[in-house]
C-alpha cells in the first residue's frame, strides 16, 4: 500500500523534465514486435480530498483514457484521449468568489504509478483547460486534457497503472478579464479513504504469455496493485510506487500464491498435472465468513491471536474468527490540526460471526492452576455490543507520510463451556461466564463509556513505501491489556464454582495480541480476487503471533 501524497507544485520546466526522465526510464527504445490488438476505454470516478482555502473538501475526480488491449514486449504503450475532470463542491466555489472571481482556468498534474512485478516508477499526466465561468451556486466542474508520456517495457508481464495524488493550479479572473489577488490558487488532492480498491486505471498485459486481462475502470471491479508479480528490468527499482488512499490493500505474505508462482528453470512451462493459470490456490482452513447483505462499505476479515492469563502464567490461542465490518465515512475533526498537517477520522463498526452468532468459535486451553493442577477449559468470547474501530489519519505535508492511530473497542464476555481438572470433567453448568465484559483502560471515557476491551494498532504509510503496522483494510497487529472480571453462574447440582474460577483466572494486566488479515471488499460488484474468494469471503487467513 502506498501513502497519499498531495503533489508538489513544480514549475512547468521541472514538470517537462520529470516527464522526459520518466519516458527515458520506461522506454529503452527496444524494437516493437507487434501491434496491440484493440483499444479499451476507461472512465473512473474516484473520491478525493482536496486542500482548499476553506479547508479540506471532498471532491470527485474523473479520469478517462484509452489503452491498448495488450502489447508486445518493447512496444510503445501510449494512453490516448486522456482527460481529468475535477468536480469541486459548492463550499469550495464560495472560496473562489472571495476575490470576486467570475471565471477560472485550471491546470492539473496527476501522479500515475506504473508497476510491473517489483519494479515501479511514477509518471505525470498533465492537462490544461480553457477558462470556465464560476457558477453562482452548485459545484464547479473543470476538465483538462493533454498529451501524456508513453510507456515501454522490454519484459513480459502485466503493467499496472494507478491513480495517485493530484495537483490542481487554479487561475481565477475577474469579470473584466483582470487577474485576481492572489493570481493563482494551488490545490493539493489525494484519494479519499473510500477510494481504496478503486484506484487502478488499467492493467495492460505485455508479451504473449502475459495474463489476458483488459484495462478497465476502477470502480467497482479492480483493486490497487499491492504486490505485482512479473519482473521488469526496464522499469527502475528505485522509484516509488503510486500514492493511494490510507487503507489501501497491502501485500500479505499469507495470501495464497497463484498456481505455478515462483522461479522456474529457463524454458520450463507448467507441468501437465498443474491447474491452468488463474485457478486460485486453496487457502488455510477457516470458518465461513459471509456478509449476507453487503453495502459498498462492507468489509470482512479474519482475526486470530493470543491472550495471556497472567495468574496462570500461560496464553490462550484466539481461534481464527470472522469479523464483518462496515467501514465508516471520513470525518474532519472540529479541532484544527497542527500547522503542516491534515487530519481526518473514520469510525467503523464490526461484528464477530460464527454460525449466526456474534462470538468466536470455541477454543480450548490448558493451564496449571495454582502452579500444579492441569486444567483444560473450553471457552468462547461472546460479543455483547457493537465493536468499533476509531481511526485517526494524520497527513504530514513536509514528508507526505501518513500516520494512523487505530483504536478497536470490543465489549466481550468470556464464557466457559467445559472444564476438565486433571482429565476429570468439572460441570460448570450452561451459564458460566464473566460477570461483566473484559475491561481495558479507556483513553476517551467520555466519548466511549462502558466496559470493553481496547486494542491499539499504530500504522504508518511512508510516501512511496509499503505500509507499516496496522491498517484497517490491510490488517496487521493490535495489542492491549485487559482485566478479566470475576465469574458468575458457574456450577451445577448446587455446587458454586464462581470463587474457584475467579481465584484461578480473574485479574488485571493480561496482555492481548490480535492479528487481523487483509480485508475482503465484499461490497464491490466484483470483489478483488487478491482479497476475496470466489464466494466473497476473505482470501487471507492470518497466523497468530505472540
Amino acid at each position: 500500500m502506498r501513502g497519499p501524497r498531495p503533489a508538489p507544485r513544480p514549475s512547468r520546466a521541472r514538470g517537462r523534465g520529470a516527464t522526459i526522465a520518466a519516458f527515458v526510464a520506461l522506454a529503452p527504445l527496444l524494437p516493437a514486435a507487434a501491434v496491440a490488438v484493440g483499444t479499451v476505454k476507461v472512465d473512473a470516478a474516484l473520491p478525493y480530498v482536496c486542500t482548499l482555502p476553506s479547508g479540506p473538501q471532498r471532491a470527485t475526480v474523473r479520469i478517462a483514457a484509452a489503452f491498448p488491449e495488450r502489447a508486445s514486449a518493447g512496444e510503445e504503450i501510449r494512453p490516448a484521449d486522456v482527460a481529468t475532470t475535477v468536480e469541486l463542491p459548492a463550499s469550495a466555489v464560495a472560496g473562489l468568489t472571495t476575490p470576486r472571481a467570475t471565471a477560472v482556468r485550471a491546470e492539473t498534474r496527476l501522479a500515475v504509478g506504473v508497476t510491473q512485478d517489483e519494479q515501479r516508477t511514477e509518471v505525470t499526466w498533465s492537462g490544461t483547460a480553457q477558462p470556465v465561468d464560476v457558477p453562482a451556486e452548485g459545484s464547479l466542474v473543470l476538465t483538462t486534457t493533454g498529451d501524456v508520456p508513453s510507456l515501454t517495457t522490454g519484459t513480459p508481464g502485466e503493467l499496472v497503472l494507478t491513480a495517485g495524488a493530484l495537483a490542481v493550479d487554479l487561475a481565477p479572473s475577474a469579470a473584466d478579464g483582470a487577474a485576481t489577488a492572489p493570481p493563482s490558487l494551488p490545490v493539493a488532492c489525494v484519494p479519499a479513504p473510500d477510494a481504496e480498491g478503486r484506484t487502478v486505471l488499467a492493467r495492460v498485459p505485455v508479451g504473449a504469455d502475459a495474463p489476458t486481462g483488459t484495462p478497465s475502470a476502477p470502480p467497482p471491479s479492480t483493486t490497487p496493485p499491492s504486490s505485482p508479480s512479473s519482473p521488469s528490468p526496464s522499469l527502475p527499482a528505485d522509484r516509488p510506487a503510486p500514492p493511494t488512499a490510507p487503507g489501501a490493500t497491502r501485500a500479505t505474505p499469507d495470501a495464497p500464491a497463484s498456481p505455478g508462482a515462483g522461479p522456474r528453470p529457463e524454458g520450463e512451462g507448467l507441468a501437465a498435472a498443474e491447474e491452468p493459470p488463474g485457478t486460485p490456490a486453496p487457502r488455510p482452513d477457516a470458518p465461513p465468513c459471509v456478509t449476507e447483505k453487503p453495502t459498498q462499505m462492507s468489509l470482512s476479515a479474519y482475526i486470530t491471536g493470543y491472550a495471556n492469563v497472567r495468574k496462570l502464567n500461560g496464553a490462550s490461542l484466539i481461534p481464527v474468527t470472522c469479523m464483518l465490518i462496515e467501514q465508516g465515512e471520513m470525518q474532519i475533526p472540529d479541532a484544527p490540526p497542527p500547522e503542516g498537517e491534515f487530519h481526518f477520522t473514520t469510525l467503523s463498526r464490526g461484528n464477530l460471526s460464527y454460525q449466526g452468532r456474534k462470538q468466536t468459535p470455541p477454543f480450548t486451553a490448558t493451564f496449571l492452576t495454582f502452579g500444579f493442577q492441569p486444567v483444560t477449559a473450553t471457552m468462547v468470547l461472546e460479543q455483547v455490543g457493537p465493536i468499533t474501530v476509531d481511526t485517526l489519519v494524520r497527513v504530514i505535508f513536509s514528508t507526505f507520510d501518513n500516520h494512523l492511530e487505530n483504536t478497536v473497542r470490543a465489549p466481550l464476555v468470556l464464557r466457559v463451556l467445559d472444564v476438565k481438572v486433571n482429565g476429570v470433567d468439572l460441570d460448570v453448568g450452561p451459564s458460566c461466564r464473566t460477570s461483566a465484559p473484559l475491561t481495558s483502560p479507556e483513553p476517551k471515557p467520555d466519548k466511549f463509556p462502558g466496559k470493553h476491551l481496547v486494542l491499539l494498532g499504530l500504522g504508518k504509510i511512508p510516501y512511496g513505501q509499503p505500509a507499516e503496522g496496522y491498517v484497517l483494510t490491510g490488517g496487521g497487529p493490535l495489542t492491549g491489556t485487559v482485566t478479566i472480571p470475576p465469574f458468575k453462574d458457574c456450577g451445577a447440582g448446587g455446587e458454586d464454582l464462581d470463587r474457584l474460577l475467579t481465584a484461578a483466572i480473574s485479574g488485571p494486566d493480561n496482555h492481548v495480541k490480535q492479528i487481523q488479515g487483509q480485508t475482503c471488499s465484499v461490497g464491490l460488484e466484483t470483489p478483488p480476487p487478491d482479497q476475496c474468494t470466489e464466494d466473497r469471503q476473505p482470501l487471507v487467513v492470518p497466523k497468530p503471533e505472540r
